[in-house]
């Protein structure tokens, strides 16, 4: 397909973003300058991969031709390049067909996982600590940083709930698959006779919210202070140290001890708390928009089953898209590259037919 029509016109507009960006007065509009840098980074990446495609294209033309020459030697030569051309040409030309979609304004922001044990008692507990070092160690790979913001441990060791923060680059384009309900089929440490048991996890991956997303008015919040509970260190228990903020509006609850200030434990509340109002904000936007469009990769809702990891058989399947891999040990080391491209994939064809519907 000839992208060239669709490239001048980004072309046009990173010309006016490139005026706006050098703009002193900018940032007299925090809202519209954050806006702006967002579309102006996105097509800088876009433009950049037509680009690599464009050389690539012409590296492989280039190479063809060479493969034909009188010289074995220098024909061979020409020759052992062109698959890994043709391969580079045609992820290429995926990314570059998925950035010229229309852009979801949420995909390069930095992200909260919120992970919470389901069915299964302490067996869901230490799964939930589990997936948690799971996201820890994908964070790792891909160069994202990954920040602790709060937890409450099980009694067995795992956790009833812990939710993390990571930031780096496009973090929600790759974790907004993961929201939904993931169940472990294994053999728990406790069972004595060997059965397998099921159990769940619910996921939420929320994209982090700016003050300009959300207004939150003082007048909507009840602010309490509390004694930090667990284990351990004489600071626990001594000092008023927990916040929790109940949203009156919404009904939204968010506690937060794992700092040892006061006024650091209710910074992080807020930014919990401006996601959670963010992500429901997104979730009225996207129910308004789904009466009209069934979702190949699912709804992103935590009610949803996902992702079923099955031990005995070192499987782990994805039901939105049926893709069932063997690599488990991969899987819990990290490795998530097989499904997030499969859903992107997904998204992606599903986004294509609209766009021509």
């Amino acid at each position: 397909m000839d992208y060239s029509a669709l490239i001048a016109k980004r072309r046009d507009r990173f010309a006016e973003l490139e005026e706006a960006v050098g703009d002193p007065e900018l940032f007299a509009d925090p809202k519209r300058a954050t806006a702006i840098l967002r579309e102006h980074g996105k097509l800088t990446q876009t433009l950049g991969v037509w680009a690599r495609l464009e050389a690539a294209k012409r590296h492989l033309a280039d190479n063809l031709e060479l493969a034909k020459a009188d010289d074995p030697e220098f024909a061979a030569m020409a020759a052992e390049e062109i698959p890994g051309l043709e391969a580079s040409i045609a992820s290429l030309a995926d990314d570059l067909q998925y950035a010229l979609l229309p852009a979801d304004p949420n995909e390069d922001r930095d992200a909260l996982i919120e992970i919470r044990a389901g069915a299964g008692g302490d067996e869901a507990s230490l799964f939930a600590a589990e997936l948690m070092r799971v996201y820890q160690r994908h964070a790792d790979l891909r160069g994202w940083q990954c920040e602790h913001l709060e937890s409450s441990p099980s009694e067995v060791g795992g956790f009833k709930e812990v939710i993390l923060k990571v930031t780096g680059s496009e973090v929600f384009r790759h974790l907004k698959y993961e929201s939904g309900v993931h169940r472990v089929q294994r053999v728990p440490a406790t069972e004595t006779q060997g059965r397998v048991h099921t159990s769940t996890v619910t996921v939420a991956v929320l994209p982090e919210a700016e003050e300009v997303d959300v207004e939150i008015k003082p007048d909507d919040l009840r602010i309490e202070v509390c004694r930090s509970g667990g284990a351990g260190g004489q600071h626990v228990n001594r000092t008023e140290s927990a916040v929790q903020i109940f949203h009156l509006p919404t009904g939204i609850y968010v506690r937060c001890e794992e700092g040892r200030s006061q006024l650091k434990n209710k910074e992080l509340a807020l930014q919990i708390l401006r996601s959670k109002l963010f992500e429901q904000k997104l979730r009225e936007q996207q129910d308004a928009y789904s009466s009209r469009r069934r979702s190949l990769i699912g709804s992103g809702d935590r009610s949803e089953k996902i992702r079923t990891y099955n031990f005995p058989q070192s499987r782990v399947t994805d039901h939105r898209i049926g893709l069932t891999s063997y690599n488990l040990a991969g899987v819990m080391a990290g490795d998530l590259s097989e499904f997030t491209t499969g859903l992107q994939q997904a998204e992606m064809a599903e986004r294509l037919a609209e766009a021509g519907s």
